[in-house]
């Protein structure tokens, strides 16, 4: 079985983007699968890597939620802008 499911972040992420600016809520696509030895696992293909599991279709739930904010939540070093560089903020 394989599953798409369209998810809303949790509040606390939502908190997170509007005190950015970016709006209250974030939808994004999760390809549910049933695991062979049992259980479910999920990945989110807008976000490479994006991977988790759980014994139920509740805690994959829980789980892929905390997989997401985590991916996106990863602190990258800003770039110094100079004469041949940019940097821009887009809200999507």
């Amino acid at each position: 079985m394989k599953l798409l499911v369209d998810m809303n972040l949790s509040p606390r992420w939502s908190n997170r983007l509007n005190e950015k600016g970016l709006g209250l809520a974030m939808k994004i696509k999760v390809v549910v699968h049933e695991a062979e030895e049992g259980g479910y696992w999920a990945e989110v293909p807008a976000i490479p890597g994006c991977a988790t599991q759980g014994e139920s279709m509740e805690e994959l739930l829980r789980n892929v939620r905390e997989a997401i904010e985590g991916c996106l939540s990863v602190d990258i070093a800003e770039p110094k802008p100079d004469e041949k560089l940019r940097i821009l903020e887009i809200a999507v």
